[in-house]
């Protein structure tokens, strides 16, 4: 007959392998819910592709819309008396502020330029799919795309010159800004779709943190080629002077198609690629 404390024991025993039982179902409960939500969240390789060929429409637009302005130098300068920095400055600050009440930024597609002390969202909150892994939070490289885009990208497109219309080229400004930073960090969606469909291949260089074999396996180039051609056939298209009774002014465009191929082929590729780069490094944190 056992004792009472063997009887103890055994049910211990028992106790905690039907814990453990309990532990691993729940465990591969939880791996097939997470990976059936992953399946679930609408996340596909076409969507993907299909919103960036998409966003090429709207930055082109953007550009036209900008290039209607000279450059207007005053709005950069850093010393306007009224402003603390530049008016463009102040003007994107400004217009994040409000934009952030309206609940923009709980978008995770859209990156402030200025998020330190942004107001909180007034609007009711809406449950955006959580595809990206939470790390994708921590990357916001809008100060590469300012300067990139004052100090580079501008001066090839818009003409020299002053017509005192300030405050539409800030606008203008803003709105190019935000298409280019809404693209360039699509690369955290490209990324993830990326490394769902090909876990194995991109599993060894993020846990060695091998920037460039990442790098490597992220580029397609006769795909990045195509994408140049693609932008500068749009700028052709939505820039050409339309006149009615004639064939228009062939070759003349509101904004050069080669400027556009260029900043695709120099910047918005190689800057999507970083974001690409800098989310994969933290994907299986």
């Amino acid at each position: 007959m056992m004792t009472r404390k063997v009887v103890a024991l055994l049910f211990c025993q028992l106790s905690t392998v039907n814990c453990q039982r309990t532990s691993v179902r729940e465990h591969k409960m939880a791996a097939t819910a997470a990976s059936s939500d992953n399946l679930n969240d609408g996340l596909t390789l076409q969507m993907v592709r299909d919103s960036l060929i998409r966003q090429e429409d709207t930055i082109v637009f953007s550009l036209i819309e900008r290039a209607r302005f000279p450059l207007n130098s005053p709005a950069y300068d850093p010393s306007t008396p009224g402003f603390c920095g530049s008016l463009v400055e102040f003007f994107v600050k400004k217009t994040e502020a409000v934009q952030a009440t309206a609940g923009r930024y709980e978008n995770p597609e859209e990156h402030p330029f200025f998020p330190d002390n942004l107001p909180p969202s007034l609007v009711p909150h809406f449950k955006y799919p959580e595809v990206l892994h939470p790390a994708a939070m921590s990357i916001n490289i809008n100060k590469v795309i300012w300067d990139m885009y004052f100090n580079k990208l501008l001066p090839l497109f818009v003409a020299p010159g002053d017509d005192g219309n300030y405050a539409s080229t800030a606008a203008s400004d803003l709105e190019c800004l935000q298409v280019l930073s809404r693209r360039i960090h699509y690369g955290k969606l490209v990324a993830e779709v990326k490394f769902r469909n090909e876990q194995k291949d991109y599993e060894p260089p993020i846990r060695a943190q091998d920037r460039d074999a990442l790098a490597s396996l992220l580029t397609f180039a006769d795909v990045e080629e195509a994408v140049k051609k693609r932008v500068a056939k749009k700028a052709m298209t939505f820039g050409q002077e339309v006149k009615l009774g004639d064939n228009g002014d062939k070759g003349k465009y509101k904004v050069d198609p080669a400027v556009v191929s260029g900043l695709y082929g120099d910047w918005v590729i190689p800057l999507t690629k970083e974001v690409e780069i800098e989310y994969l490094l933290r994907r299986l944190d």
